[in-house]
């Protein structure tokens, strides 16, 4: 384990990076806006009248949602890899990110072409997730016991029966695809303040919360009988630190769509750099997922403004969870290789 000095030093650091990724977001775009400028606007001095449009009105809400989705994922997938006692448990593996795409599938499709559909979606999306989540912790509970394997199973089978009934109704709704799997990939194009608002109150509970639950999630990570004679009540703590963990996730998925890796990188980059102490984790998975998600979405605005294969559809805009995916893949592939071993 890392000295206090040193973990300090890399926190640090980590919010400085978050920091001037979050400066570089608001400048990139058609119109490159310097950092300075950036500041000058975001301090309500701007140099020129129209950054401060550009920043604050058009570019701040995309930015801010980065910072928010990513720190929710990195402390999702940090609380369920403690509740699971698993490196590869992420949101979208507890039910939580499937159920809350298949209700929003659903949704879409029923709701093709009324007006403003988009206004119900999230409150749709926090409603599936959040069952689906409930489903997984119901369905894994033996006499009042919550076992991390038998959790782990349940989740994988209720993914698979959500993914299924997502895929039926979509090749049944064929006008709404090509909004659905926009959705679906996970993306941060065309988000506005009434998305940062409607994240907001998600965040502002759920972060707090989640690290203030360093000290059970350390317990947690021990055995139940080691677990046991500290005190800490082992089904309630894993029952209250798996729903919070679905809240956070459904927040996140609610403004974002389905962005897959954040949860599987940030807490497992985390606890490379800090061990196994949750104390140290929880912070650190926090930036490290707000850090990867900016870096993501800078990737894929740079790729939309002047893509290697110039077509109308690139400048649409290329989804965020597009370019994690490229990323995360690998790193999920070796933690699988080292799990087995």
């Amino acid at each position: 384990m890392r000295s206090a000095r040193s973990f300090t030093a890399l926190t640090l650091l980590a919010a400085i990076a978050a920091a001037a990724l979050f400066i570089l977001h608001l400048g990139l775009g058609t119109v490159w806006i310097p950092p300075d400028r950036v500041v000058l606007a975001l301090l309500d001095r701007p140099t020129d009248p129209t950054d401060l449009t550009i920043v604050r009105e058009l570019r701040l809400p995309r930015a801010i949602l980065g910072l928010l989705v990513g720190c929710m994922l990195g402390l999702s997938g940090a609380l369920l890899q403690v509740v699971m006692r698993n490196r590869l448990a992420e949101p979208g593996l507890t039910g939580v990110s499937t159920g809350g795409i298949f209700a929003a599938v659903l949704f879409l499709a029923g709701t093709w072409g009324l007006p403003h559909p988009g206004r119900l979606l999230p409150f749709v999306v926090l409603a599936g997730a959040l069952a689906g989540g409930a489903v997984v912790l119901v369905a894994s509970s033996f006499r009042g016991r919550i076992d991390p394997l038998r959790l782990i199973l349940t989740a994988v089978i209720v993914n698979a029966v959500l993914g299924s009934l997502t895929s039926i109704v979509m090749l049944n709704s064929r006008q709404a695809l090509g909004g659905i799997l926009s959705w679906l990939i996970g993306s941060l194009n065309g988000r506005v303040w009434d998305d940062v608002w409607l994240a907001l109150p998600w965040a502002a509970v759920g972060i707090p919360a989640a690290l203030l639950a360093a000290r059970p999630a350390n317990v947690l990570q021990l055995d139940d009988e080691s677990g046991r004679a500290l005190g800490l009540p082992l089904q309630p703590a894993r029952v209250a630190l798996f729903g919070l963990a679905a809240v956070l996730a459904a927040g996140a998925v609610s403004v974002s769509g389905a962005i897959a890796f954040v949860g599987l990188m940030a807490p497992n980059a985390a606890r490379v750099i800090a061990g196994a102490d949750a104390r140290r984790v929880l912070p650190l998975a926090a930036l490290i997922g707000c850090v990867l998600l900016l870096a993501a979405d800078l990737v894929a605005q740079s790729l939309s403004i002047k893509p290697p294969i110039p077509s109308s559809s690139a400048r649409v805009g290329l989804p965020v969870g597009a370019v994690l995916a490229v990323f995360g893949a690998p790193l999920l592939i070796i933690l699988i290789r080292r799990s087995i071993r």
